[in-house]
């Protein structure tokens, strides 16, 4: 049987491609990394210490080939268009087909490319992407309470307020609640049908 090589992943947006990370991005990506790791620890779970080595970026590329290969997660990087520069990354993680037909959104940014409105863009990208060639029916997402700019990043994209998680996810070695988000597909059309 001849398998014919798949389309390469890319979403474009008005500033941004957005597409799988390859190995040849190693070194935009440790130096954003390292670079705003103040910024980030606060809200992810913990580094391991060889977090920004070439070992780990190079599993985290395997990594994303396979989920991509088997529909399980699109882990993409946000590569800014006029200058090819690595802003950060968004994950569509945890897709899950059948009746539920959801996934799970989770996004970094480096620092000095924060609250410029490249994030935004990415969300709004994935979440069409999600919804229109994916066919996903919902979009969940978290964040740390406390984490003001990402949850009015998460409402200014249509995410609207859930509740809360008791003890969610590890981050920065402690186990922390989180506020859950989510986005609909038939929220995101306006009128919805009743049968």
């Amino acid at each position: 049987m001849l398998l014919l090589p798949r389309r390469k992943l890319r979403i474009e947006t008005e500033r941004l491609t957005l597409r799988p990370p390859v190995m040849a991005d190693y070194r935009d990506w440790s130096a954003l990394r390292a670079e705003s790791a103040d910024f980030l620890t606060p809200w992810e779970p913990a580094w391991a210490a060889d977090h920004l080595s070439r070992k780990a970026f190079s599993n985290r590329v395997w990594w994303a080939q396979r989920v991509i290969g088997n529909g399980s997660a699109l882990p993409l990087f946000l590569i800014r268009r006029e200058d090819q520069a690595l802003l950060g990354a968004i994950t569509l993680d945890n897709i899950r087909r059948g009746p539920a037909q959801s996934g799970t959104i989770g996004y970094w940014t480096g620092q000095r490319h924060a609250r410029q409105g490249y994030m935004r863009e990415a969300i709004l990208a994935v979440v069409h992407h999600a919804f229109e060639r994916l066919d996903l029916s919902r979009l969940e997402a978290a964040c740390l309470p406390e984490n003001r700019a990402s949850r009015a990043l998460l409402e200014s994209c249509g995410f609207k307020y859930e509740g809360v998680a008791q003890s969610y996810l590890q981050i920065n070695g402690r186990w922390r609640t989180h506020v859950l988000y989510a986005a609909l597909r038939l929220d995101r059309r306006g009128r919805t049908e009743t049968g």
